[in-house]
């Protein structure tokens, strides 16, 4: 019995991808944005209960892939498309349609992902959920703008690029941090301690701004961090 219940997790991550579609379909994208971050808590809950179980198998592996795709590639993509639709108008425009590199670049990162050894204690490219925080924060401030960020998140230069840039930030040769600690002693996770530190302070002070601002910090600390070791290593 027990080794079904992270597969019943997994499933409600994939629920509510399914109903962050919908909302965005019916227009609000505020709702689909509640519900990837719903995802995102499921999808998190799924490994640490697994893991707490100590249960593991292959159904889990692919189910997770699987809700992963649908919540962090196809929703935040068609979350995407609603706040373009909205800025490009009902004319057919081919920029609008670049949403559609975000949940086919999230397919194949999440493929790799499965296939790549090198991703036991770090990432290689973005992790689908943080790219896909990232777009679920844009409908958050667009609602809630302190910061004047409507302009820049509607321009037609923003709408037509940043799925470009997340479709190769999702595949990317970057090496990112991983949230796994060995021991929680400050040295050897400095720069998760400070990513963490980092991005609650975000939230804190800047709102529904810092969660788009938190994964920015993630990549740049993560390049850091790179540079870091390398001038160790060397």
């Amino acid at each position: 019995m027990k080794q079904h219940i992270p597969n019943a997790i997994t499933s409600l991550n994939l629920m509510f991808g399914c109903l962050s579609i919908l909302s965005a379909i019916n227009g609000d994208l505020t709702m689909a944005s509640a519900y990837i971050g719903l995802s995102a808590v499921m999808d998190f809950f799924d490994g640490f209960v697994a893991r707490l179980l100590k249960v593991s198998g292959e159904l889990g592996k692919q189910l997770d892939s699987l809700a992963d795709v649908v919540s962090f590639g196809v929703a935040p993509g068609f979350i995407f498309y609603s706040i373009a639709g909205t800025c490009f108008g009902t004319d057919f425009c081919i920029n609008q349609y670049t949403f559609l590199l975000i949940p086919i670049f999230s397919a194949i990162r999440l493929a790799k992902f499965n296939i790549d050894t090198r991703q036991s204690d770090s990432f290689i490219g973005v992790p689908t959920p943080a790219n896909a925080m990232f777009i679920a924060s844009l409908p958050l401030i667009l609602a809630h703008d302190t910061y004047g960020l409507t302009g820049l998140i509607q321009h037609q230069w923003f709408l037509t690029f940043f799925p470009l840039l997340s479709a190769y930030m999702l595949v990317a040769e970057l090496p990112l941090l991983a949230l796994k600690f060995k021991n929680f002693g400050f040295k050897g996770n400095e720069f998760r301690f400070i990513l963490i530190i980092g991005c609650v302070l975000s939230v804190l002070i800047l709102g529904y701004a810092g969660i788009a601002f938190s994964i920015v910090l993630y990549i740049l600390l993560s390049v850091i961090h790179n540079m870091v070791a390398k001038n160790k290593a060397s």
